[in-house]
């Protein structure tokens, strides 16, 4: 399957990729959650999810911005 670069996409498609992106995150986060405890390892790789995640959630605005002002 090929990946489209983001200058190659439509704003649409952009977005639906964000919008993915974030989800996919979100799920991580989640997965991560449910544990009782999280290693040293899986506390840092939370950490970049939420940082990760929120500037998808930035991403996702901007860009729905965008295609609702086409």
């Amino acid at each position: 399957m090929k990946r489209l670069l983001l200058s190659d996409a439509s704003p649409a498609e952009q977005l639906a990729q964000a919008e993915s992106r974030h989800r996919q995150l979100d799920v991580r986060l989640k997965e991560l959650g449910r544990r009782a405890y999280l290693t040293p390892s899986e506390q840092v790789e939370a950490s970049e999810l939420k940082k990760l995640k929120l500037r998808a959630k930035d991403e996702v605005v901007t860009l729905r911005a965008r295609v609702g002002g086409q």
